[in-house]
């Protein structure tokens, strides 16, 4: 089985090569990324119309590529997996045009998956089958959203982001103490070198296991047990947080910060992140009995966050797995793996007459 994955969902145009066979893991033949951090960094973001336009540009020459790595003719896919949603809607559109077109013209089956699912899959592509149940954070620069997982392929929400993403947190936080786009690599980079400890930034917390609920006699039966397993998060207070200790700091924009003030508020910043979405992680997997821990998308690539998460997972004895750097940011491998993951389960594709979903929801069983 070698199937065909494409991902366009933001700001990456993506194709890769992944093989399947009964009883081995999946293998990957070929992972192409085109980046378009380079048309954004001026605009300090992704600007939707000038991703989609790029995706147009770069969308044949890099599956193209993506076959010759991997050594590989259309005669050879069986299948092909696209992002169908959540992301940008024009962006999202010529991933979704393109596979359509080609599995129409080829008699190629098409699977469209969820992006999330993607990410959740890139760790079994790394690191093999997990141990389940499992708890899996997936954490970028658009999602924080918390799984339980029962088994394979089976995706449970138990808790998501309130308002700003971390990894859209980590941009503004960059921009605030004048650092580049994107701001996650940056200030994961300038944290290594500051004091955590500098400055006493708050630790969101949207629930507390002392807090007073009062009487519940209006939800439904088992409703009240059912709230007490959410892990919401939030980081707009935090942010916030930072951007008045910047103006405290600087006088209103009268001087400009030091290099070492910038590390410290950088590594301050990234310890309650880290401590935040830790918390909630492990606290998720001893609902749940989880059998393993999971982190990934593109936040996963944080140094500080491997660390910490791989050192309280030996201290707890929960194997805590992540992706590699590479397979952690938006590819198009994990979208492979994620369609291996529905063709093992039965699908075959069906009707091309699905679209593009910006708002798409990751449904279970």
């Amino acid at each position: 089985m070698r199937i065909l994955g494409i991902e366009s969902s933001c700001d990456e145009t993506a194709a890769a090569v992944v093989d399947a066979a009964d009883g081995h893991p999946w293998q990957l033949r070929s992972s192409v990324v085109a980046s378009q951090v380079e048309i954004h960094r001026e605009w300090g973001g992704v600007v939707p119309e000038l991703a989609a336009r790029q995706h147009l540009r770069d969308i044949c020459g890099v599956v193209d590529q993506a076959l010759a790595d991997a050594r590989s003719s259309w005669t050879d896919i069986d299948a092909i997996a696209v992002t169908q949603g959540p992301g940008l809607v024009g962006s999202l559109l010529v991933g979704v045009s393109f596979a359509k077109a080609v599995g129409a013209a080829r008699d190629i089956p098409v699977l469209p998956v969820h992006h999330l699912a993607g990410h959740i899959e890139s760790l079994v592509l790394h690191n093999g089958e997990l141990p389940y149940p499992a708890i899996v954070l997936v954490v970028s620069g658009g999602h924080t959203s918390l799984y339980h997982l029962p088994s394979p392929g089976v995706y449970r929400l138990v808790g998501r982001t309130r308002d700003d993403a971390a990894g859209e947190a980590y941009d503004k936080v960059a921009k605030l103490v004048g650092l580049g786009y994107p701001g996650g690599p940056i200030v994961d980079r300038r944290a290594a070198r500051g004091n955590p400890h500098a400055i006493n930034f708050p630790i969101p917390k949207l629930t507390h296991d002392d807090r007073n609920v009062g009487p519940q006699t209006h939800l439904p039966e088992g409703f009240g047990d059912a709230l007490k397993r959410r892990a919401d998060f939030s980081f707009s207070g935090l942010k916030t947080a930072v951007r008045r200790h910047v103006e405290l700091a600087t006088g209103g924009g009268t001087r400009a910060l030091t290099e070492t003030e910038i590390d410290d508020i950088c590594a301050s910043f990234q310890r309650v992140v880290i401590q935040t979405l830790l918390d909630r992680t492990f606290r998720a997997a001893e609902w749940f009995d989880a059998r393993a821990i999971g982190i990934a998308g593109g936040v996963a690539a944080n140094a500080g966050l491997r660390a910490a998460a791989e050192a309280r997972g030996a201290a707890v004895g929960v194997p805590v797995f992540v992706p590699s750097v590479a397979l952690a940011t938006d590819n198009a491998a994990m979208i492979a793996a994620a369609g291996l993951r529905r063709w093992d389960a039965g699908d075959r594709g069906g009707s091309l007459d699905f679209n593009a979903e910006p708002g798409l929801v990751m449904l279970v069983e």
